[in-house]
């Protein structure tokens, strides 16, 4: 393995009905004046709004609302509400809803205390603010991302063109409760699994040695999330498959997987990519993206794959380079059970397919894609543009 520090900053309260019986008691990490930050309606139609509320109420402690973060969270939004955020005095910032959420309230969370625009330091300074945010705590309405237990945020720079990672700091505690993510619909469900799955996969394909112990949790992970992902499928109110696939998210991103080890991400940067242009649902981005991905790079890893394959969907196959192939067979039959897209046309966008997935976006998408060097071997912008014309 290589040489790594490891730090768990997030105090994690998994079950049913944790909220009501323990937030009360983490209130005093975010101080007397708590932002709480949510999407769009639907945690005040279903009353997961008012229970919150509630809570800080009762604890005599000051909240303000600021509503309105979407699927893909705009920096603009972010800056809108950190703006709110200092002129109320605000001490901490209460994230309630999925990763979206969580992902602009810890950009909230930072931006507040600094004058500094945290987007030009991280992305064009490589400058790191992460120490100077406000505490920040998460309850989670839809899971998948695994936000809730690490410091990285993806946000959409709508006028630069560019879905992107920017790094604050882990919510210091988060909630798992099913009660809170029961009316989440059957899509965000199954695409939020997925995400699950992808990004162990990611860590899982990037390079490692043989005897890497975080390569066999991943294994574990993933086996785990497809076993409670075909629970799921015709029953997204299973409690007992969502509570594990609750962890599975918080597990395939607390750095568990990726210390000791290089990851991949490749799909996960074209993905970013394109929902800069076309504001796709982020699972189901993945879900066309990473079979056709492998189909291209799956050779200069033979042997992960057939191992993947055989411990995950338990492909009988002794031949590696015929487990590998059936690997990829049985993740395309995954997706397809889930009732997931399989092609860019498919997905759910702003405006018109034909107009977002033209040539011309399709070549800007595949030329301004990070690529990577850690995965099983590295592209080129062009073979991402080939990548992107195959999945039409």
């Amino acid at each position: 393995m290589n040489d790594f520090i490891y730090e768990y900053p997030t105090k994690v309260f998994l079950g049913n009905g944790m909220v009501t019986t323990h937030l009360m008691d983490v209130l005093p990490i975010l101080g007397d004046r708590i932002m709480v930050v949510y999407g769009g309606g639907s945690v005040r139609r279903n009353g997961t709004l008012n229970e919150v509320l509630s809570i800080i109420k009762g604890s005599g402690r000051v909240y303000i609302e600021f509503s309105g973060i979407m699927p893909n969270p705009t920096y603009s939004k972010v800056q809108e509400g950190a703006k709110a955020a200092k002129e109320a005095g605000v001490t901490g910032i209460l994230a309630l809803g999925g990763g979206s959420v969580i992902d602009a309230s810890k950009i909230i969370a930072l931006q507040t205390p600094n004058e500094t625009d945290v987007w030009s330091s991280e992305m064009e300074k490589n400058g790191v603010l992460s120490n100077t945010a406000l505490p920040l705590g998460a309850i989670v309405t839809s899971s998948g991302t695994g936000s809730e237990m690490n410091g990285g945020a993806v946000i959409t720079n709508e006028e630069k063109k560019l879905k992107a990672g920017l790094f604050a700091s882990a919510p210091r505690f988060a909630f798992l409760d099913y009660h809170f993510m029961e009316t989440v619909p059957d899509h965000q469900v199954l695409s939020g699994a997925f995400d699950t799955l992808s990004h162990a996969m990611e860590t899982y394909f990037g390079s490692s040695s043989f005897l890497n112990a975080s390569d066999d949790v991943a294994l574990g992970v993933m086996r785990n999330t497809v076993k409670n992902i075909r629970r799921i499928i015709g029953n997204t109110h299973d409690e007992e498959a969502r509570s594990n696939l609750m962890w599975d998210s918080a597990m395939a991103e607390n750095g568990i997987l990726k210390v000791g080890r290089f990851t991949d991400f490749e799909v996960h940067q074209i993905e970013h990519q394109l929902g800069a242009y076309t504001d796709c649902n982020h699972g189901e981005g993945l879900a066309v993206l990473q079979p056709v991905y492998y189909r291209h790079v799956y050779k200069s890893a033979i042997e992960k794959f057939a191992e993947f394959g055989r411990y995950v969907f338990s492909v009988n196959e002794s031949d590696d380079a015929l487990a590998a192939e059936k690997s990829i067979e049985e993740l395309e039959n995954l997706i397809k059970a889930m009732g997931l897209p399989r092609k860019l046309t498919e997905l759910r966008m702003k405006a018109n397919p034909e107009e977002l997935l033209s040539d011309d976006n399709l070549r800007a998408i595949a030329d301004s894609t990070n690529i990577l060097a850690h995965g099983p071997r590295m592209l080129s912008h062009d073979e991402v543009y080939e990548i992107l014309k195959e999945c039409l």
